[in-house]
C-alpha cells in the first residue's frame, strides 16, 4: 500500500490525524475532490489498515488521571514462551496503556496511568510485583508533560 499512497491520499492522512470528525464533504473541499472519490479514498486506506481506527483522545486529568509512568522491566527468562507468556498476561491489564519490547539493559517498558501516587504504589505492588517472571522493575514518574504528538509525519513523495 505503501507506493500506492499518492498526494491525495498524503492530504487525507494529515487532515485526519488533525481532526478525525470532518466530514468526508470537508476533507474532499480541502483537498480539491468531490465526496465520492474522496470516499473511495477513505475507504481504501481503511480497507489497507492505513487507517487503523478512530480514536477521541480525551483529557486525563478532567476524567481524575493525575499520574503517568514509565515501567522499565527485566524478565528472569527471555525464552520465546516467556515473552510471549508475558506480553499476553500484560496486554490484559487497562492501567497498562502501552507496552514497548526494547533493545539494552531492559526488556520492556510500560506506560502506565494511575489517579494518584498512592494509586500507583498499590497498582505496582499489587499488580506488577505479582506478575510471573519480572526480575527487576524501575518506575519513572511524568513530572510534567511537554509534549505529546499522535500525529505522524508523512514522507515527501517524488
Amino acid at each position: 500500500m505503501k507506493d500506492q499512497i499518492d498526494l491525495k491520499d498524503q492530504l487525507i492522512l494529515e487532515i485526519l490525524q488533525q481532526n478525525s470528525s470532518l466530514s468526508v464533504k470537508e476533507i474532499g473541499e480541502r483537498i480539491g475532490l468531490s465526496f465520492t472519490p474522496t470516499y473511495e479514498r477513505i475507504k481504501n486506506l481503511e480497507n489497507n489498515t492505513v487507517i487503523k481506527k478512530y480514536v477521541a483522545l480525551v483529557d486525563p486529568l478532567k476524567i481524575g488521571i493525575d499520574l503517568v509512568a514509565y515501567c522499565n522491566i527485566t524478565l528472569k527468562e527471555q525464552s520465546r514462551d516467556a515473552l510471549i507468556d508475558f506480553e499476553k498476561l500484560v496486554n490484559e491489564i487497562d492501567e497498562i496503556q502501552e507496552m514497548f519490547s526494547l533493545s539494552g539493559n531492559y526488556d520492556y517498558m510500560l506506560r502506565i496511568v494511575a489517579k494518584d501516587v498512592k494509586s500507583y504504589n498499590e497498582f505496582v505492588v499489587s499488580v506488577i510485583s505479582n506478575i510471573p517472571n519480572i526480575g527487576l522493575y524501575h518506575s519513572s514518574i511524568v513530572l510534567k508533560e511537554v509534549k505529546r504528538n499522535t500525529a505522524f509525519i508523512l514522507p515527501a513523495l517524488d
